[in-house]
């Protein structure tokens, strides 16, 4: 969810509640500023709302939301998860809010947080195929492909993409479904013919089943949409190698070596001549 529909989300919510006017002409200069991206200027206005309130009722609250967004936006991750935190404890049932949680545990690398909030957010409004394929990214990281498996077998019915096919071909693969990994990835292919990252899983995958013709295949479209892609030249090396095409994948391991990928160095040694960078 971009940032700006999470500040739309902050007039949404401040409209809908009651509020003081007492302090209103505050937070309603606030969210002029929010509105123009003057984050630090709305968060001083809020906080002087928030003081004044005093935060004696329910109503009272929604400030505290919207200075979050504000924190949020200006990268004060920290200080936009307390008064989050402190909104919720009165609305916390609130979709928007879990979701500006789930960003926020997203820009602090915090998988585990972030998973979390993620799931509240989709118990409040399940079934939307853009949060699930969020979350299976963060099962991804967390090596849970079944999980990943079955979110992403749900997303692919509404919504297939290249993208989807792709891990949910990494996912099979890495359950041991190797035909339908390769299913997968052909897919992805077939939707999107220059999607470079299907012919490098490919040319990976088959690698590993010791299909090196197959590997081939799949290397020198990568190599032909991207040529100075170490993967592909590292990749591709290995497999001409493997194929006992040992002048070629040498010197496209060599290649690759010399612009930067270290892992070249010990297939060079092993195979090809002793070499110090």
């Amino acid at each position: 969810m971009p940032r700006l529909l999470i500040i739309v989300l902050a007039f949404i919510i401040g409209n809908a509640i009651a509020q003081d006017p007492k302090w209103k002409k505050w937070e309603t200069e606030a969210d002029t500023l929010m509105n123009k991206q003057d984050f630090e200027g709305a968060i001083k206005l809020y906080s002087k709302a928030i003081k004044s309130s005093k935060l004696k009722d329910k109503s009272d609250y929604p400030p505290v939301y919207k200075r979050a967004v504000c924190y949020y936006s200006v990268g004060q991750f920290g200080t936009s998860l307390k008064d989050i935190e402190t909104f919720m404890v009165e609305y916390p049932s609130l979709f928007q809010a879990h979701m500006l949680k789930a960003f926020i545990y997203r820009e602090t690398d915090d998988t585990e947080n972030q998973l979390n909030s993620l799931n509240e957010a989709m118990a409040l409004q399940p079934g939307d195929p853009g949060l699930i394929k969020w979350r299976s990214s963060l099962y991804l990281e967390q090596e849970e492909y079944q999980k990943v498996k079955e979110d992403l077998q749900y997303v692919k019915a509404i919504q297939d993409d290249p993208e989807v096919e792709m891990y949910l071909g990494f996912a099979y693969y890495n359950l041991e479904q190797v035909d339908s990994a390769f299913i997968s990835l052909n897919k992805a292919i077939e939707l999107e013919p220059t999607y470079l990252p299907a012919y490098l899983y490919g040319g990976s995958f088959s690698l590993q089943e010791s299909d090196n013709e197959m590997a081939l295949k799949y290397l020198d479209v990568a190599l032909r949409l991207d040529p100075g892609n170490l993967n592909a030249q590292f990749y591709k090396g290995i497999a001409l190698l493997e194929l006992d095409r040992v002048e070629e994948g040498c010197s496209l391991l060599a290649k690759a070596f010399y612009a930067g990928e270290d892992d070249a160095g010990d297939y060079l040694k092993e195979k090809c001549y002793t070499l110090t960078k």
